[in-house]
């Protein structure tokens, strides 16, 4: 763990304008500078570089933020090998905190298996090159293959000859530990004390992690002796440094053309990944022929969200991944799948086909999941009705796990077409199946804080994803009821102003908005942090967004130390998912609000805080009400709520409250802030 203190070193030494122009030619324009975004394909500069507030951004892909997360985009790198980059640009030592006697020790020996996997990786690389059976063994078999050799040398493919202790041996001699060449898998240990190597008699493929460490490796067996054998393949077991659900073959290779073409193919086995390679396509990985687990899915998601998965038409292999699809689609995905020609896998179509061809195949032949799997199941289901029945109960399950409405929305519209079946049937069911995975979860629907006629709804953290941050102040009041869905709120008006609202803090939380007279009838300075801490208490709110509650808390707890700047701090803050969002906040390209004079001057919103939050507050309460209202009309048209007089008079009763706290609220709106 860096200490803070060095990060601090760190982002202060990485000026933005000096990091981006190691990529970008920028020019300056104004304050800032401009240029042609790295991320995406354009003619025109969108992509703008802000000296002053340490960020950059591209106003047409979105993507930016501070130093470290452009060169985690750009390099493909996690939050703390950013830093580690920036800091020998800079020449800065990283200190990292002092670890206890246990994180050493487990420390320690992580360090020590990647030293003797690295160990392994060159010496089989070795024998292959070198020794006469890895060259007549080995290396005619990878080039039966039709791999080149600078692809043999790129992947770090080996061979280990058919002695059982050869590896083992030469590891020993080298002073390596017997300890660790069982902990990683190499060896094993037989009853009366001897090592064997696991991988004797094979090619050797080396598994990589998304930094390029050696952290496994498969082998396939090549003797004879093999013929009508079921594991002609062995990988390495599961060790400290080794959990193979989260590692994906090739991600180390295949991460930049990832980002580059926002993209990424996945295959089934470790030659389909090399060969794609040698064909020119990069951006692509290996399950290793295992179902997709949800780690090797947000590995994935860390690139792109775009995934195409490219099958040899096996149909039995086809129907197993259909369940990993699923998590995909669970994980917001954009799914689609391409069948390759009978006979072929994309291992033999890349030997035959350059990476043009590939890929114009790919774009003719993929589909989106839906229409993949409707024509995969009716195709099986034939003109039988039950299992047409369980057809569209397994796509209306696929849909359902779909976290967006509106992606939701277009598949169910698309699903009524192919199946010839009405959409609100198909809404109906989506919803029951959404509502049976909430309660499995132990996730209420939604939940809100019991409202007085002086105090407005707002949405509580309840079943929220990332809900673990407490909301800086809870409710203590009863739960109630509330029509408003606890997920997809984004797209509500009252998540917009909840947005500028944090937006504001992470400006200009540390300005003050006026004085205030304390219990001892001094007069205090307020900030707006304070302003709206307090505002949100008093009426017992808290944002839908944790972040956004997290930032808040964390504004509120250093609100009165010294030379505290909230956009300096969360612009650093050592969490690279706050520091990202306040990086996206600060980097805005338009004002929170625009007030024009007779003049039309353009007046700062740092100018108006003290009229500019209030009014964010208000129509922010006033947006939760409004929802409120519309979605309380949806649930009193639902046929169920009629029949239940008991729900009905509730949901009519609450009605009439909120229209009476709309009234209210009406006459302190005033000026509405227009959102951007």
């Amino acid at each position: 763990m860096i200490d803070r203190a060095t990060v601090d070193r760190i982002i202060d030494a990485a000026q933005i304008v000096d990091v981006v122009s190691d990529y970008v030619t920028l020019r300056k324009r104004g304050a800032n500078y401009t240029g042609l975004c790295p991320f995406h394909n354009e003619k025109t500069p969108s992509f703008s570089v802000s000296p002053a507030k340490g960020v950059c951004k591209c106003f047409s892909c979105g993507k930016g933020g501070n130093a470290v997360h452009f060169v985690m985009e750009k390099e493909q790198l996690s939050y703390y090998e950013a830093l580690k980059f920036l800091a020998k640009k800079y020449h800065i030592e990283v200190k990292e905190r002092e670890l206890t006697n246990e994180e050493k020790q487990e420390q320690s020996e992580r360090e020590s298996m990647f030293v003797i996997n690295t160990f392994a990786r060159d010496y089989f690389q070795d024998i292959l090159r070198n020794h006469v059976e890895g060259r007549s063994i080995g290396m005619a078999y990878f080039r039966q293959r039709g791999f080149r050799d600078d692809i043999i040398e790129k992947f770090q493919l080996g061979f280990c000859t058919d002695s059982k202790e050869a590896m083992s041996q030469a590891a020993l001699s080298k002073g390596y530990k017997k300890e660790f060449l069982v902990k990683t898998g190499l060896c094993y240990e037989t009853d009366d004390h001897r090592l064997r190597d696991r991988f004797w008699g094979r090619v050797i493929f080396p598994v990589h992690t998304v930094s390029g460490k050696v952290v496994a490796f498969g082998g396939r067996m090549l003797n004879s002796e093999t013929k009508g054998v079921k594991m002609k393949y062995v990988n390495s077991p599961e060790s400290a440094i080794y959990h193979k659900g989260n590692e994906l073959y090739g991600i180390f290779y295949a991460k930049t053309a990832i980002g580059k073409y926002d993209k990424c193919y996945l295959v089934e086995g470790y030659t389909d990944v090399i060969s794609m390679h040698q064909s020119g396509i990069e951006n692509v990985v290996s399950s290793s022929g295992t179902a997709l687990t949800g780690a090797q899915i947000r590995l994935i998601h860390r690139f792109t969200n775009n995934l195409t998965l490219l099958y040899d038409g096996d149909a039995a292999g086809i129907k197993a991944s259909l369940k990993g699809i699923d998590m995909l689609l669970e994980e917001g995905m954009n799914i689609k799948v391409c069948l390759l020609p009978d006979g072929e896998d994309p291992d033999s179509y890349a030997q035959k086909h350059n990476s043009s061809e590939f890929q114009e195949f790919i774009q003719k032949n993929e589909v989106d999941f839906l229409r993949f799997k409707t024509n995969l199941l009716l195709e099986e289901a034939g003109k039988d009705p039950i299992k047409r029945a369980e057809l569209i109960g397994s796509i209306v399950q696929s849909i359902a796990v779909i976290p967006e409405a509106i992606v939701r929305d277009v598949y169910i519209k698309e699903c009524g077409q192919l199946l010839h079946i009405e959409d609100r049937l198909l809404v109906s069911e989506v919803a029951k199946r959404r509502e049976a995975m909430a309660e499995k979860a132990n996730k209420p629907t939604s939940t809100y804080a019991n409202t007085s006629p002086t105090a407005s709804p707002a949405p509580a953290s309840h079943g929220l994803p990332g809900a673990d941050v407490p909301p800086p102040f809870p409710p203590e009041t009863e739960e109630y009821y509330s029509s408003i869905p606890s997920k997809e709120r984004e797209g509500e008006e009252f998540y917009q102003y909840e947005r500028l609202i944090i937006q504001a803090i992470v400006r200009y939380g540390e300005k003050s908005m006026g004085d205030e007279e304390d219990e001892n009838g001094v007069m205090t300075p307020i900030s707006a942090t304070r302003f709206v801490a307090d505002d949100l208490q008093a009426d017992e709110l808290s944002f839908h967004n944790p972040i956004h509650r997290r930032i808040l808390a964390e504004a509120l707890e250093h609100d009165r130390d010294a030379g505290f700047i909230a956009e300096r701090y969360f612009i650093a803050h050592p969490d690279p998912v706050v520091s990202r969002v306040a990086s996206e906040l600060a980097s805005d390209r338009y004002q929170l609000s625009k007030f024009h004079s007779k003049t039309q001057k353009i007046v700062a919103d740092e100018e108006r805080l003290a009229e500019l939050i209030p009014a964010l507050m208000t129509s922010f309460k006033n947006a939760i009400v409004a929802a409120e209202l519309k979605h309380i009309m949806f649930a009193l048209q639902d046929p169920a709520t009629a029949e239940n007089d008991e729900l009905c008079a509730e949901l009519m009763q609450r009605y009439k409250d909120m229209k009476e706290i709309e009234t209210m609220m009406a006459k302190h709106l005033g000026d509405r802030v227009v959102l951007r």
